[in-house]
């Protein structure tokens, strides 16, 4: 049996690839900063993603006291976000955002990384 036919390594696993994904996306953005027409390019979030995979987890209303759960209701852009501006040279890319993102997206990480050691640790301790 290995760790990731676990649902929580499995869900480690993805998101560690989505978070590879998207930061290979964003330092194309930066290196791309100067590039006359470049237009910023992400991923679609991590829970779209998620809701779009065979493995999407739904709640389930276990007891008729129970509330009808939320999760899996697409997100929608913010309609207040200003929009992207633009350089004269059609280049709507800015660094500084892109390097909020990139942090960002390291954080996630760092996060993801320290739970899978977590819960990895844990499983070594109850199986000795």
């Amino acid at each position: 049996m290995s760790f990731t036919d676990i649902g929580l390594f499995a869900l480690a696993d993805q998101r560690l690839a989505w978070l590879d994904a998207r930061q290979n996306l964003l330092a194309q953005n930066v290196a791309n900063a100067a590039t006359p027409g470049w237009k910023e390019r992400d991923l679609q979030p991590f829970a779209a993603t998620l809701a779009a995979s065979a493995h999407a987890v739904r709640p389930v209303r276990t007891h008729p006291l129970h509330l009808v759960g939320t999760a899996g209701e697409p997100l929608s852009p913010d309609q207040h976000a200003k929009p992207p501006e633009r350089a004269p040279d059609g280049n709507a890319v800015s660094p500084e955002d892109e390097l909020v993102k990139i942090a960002e997206t390291e954080d996630a990480h760092m996060l993801v990384v320290n739970l899978y050691r977590t819960y990895l640790g844990l499983f070594s301790a109850a199986l000795n």
